[in-house]
């Protein structure tokens, strides 16, 4: 039961990084008004990525 409980808190931790990956320029637009949206995006994505290897380690080393 545990492990079924870890697998899916992996899946939507990795679910979030994906999403923070592929919708970053929208996500900045709607969240942040100051002019450079770009760093701002470079960051989504970075913490996005993190977000997503995290998740999968977790998936990877609870099997």
């Amino acid at each position: 039961m545990l492990q079924i409980i870890l697998i899916l808190i992996g899946l939507i931790i990795a679910l979030l990084g994906v999403v923070c990956i592929f919708d970053a320029r929208v996500i900045t637009k709607k969240l942040f008004c100051f002019g450079d949206q770009n760093e701002a995006t470079m960051g989504l994505k970075i913490i996005g990525f993190i977000l997503s290897i995290f998740g999968f380690l977790v998936i990877f080393f609870n099997i």
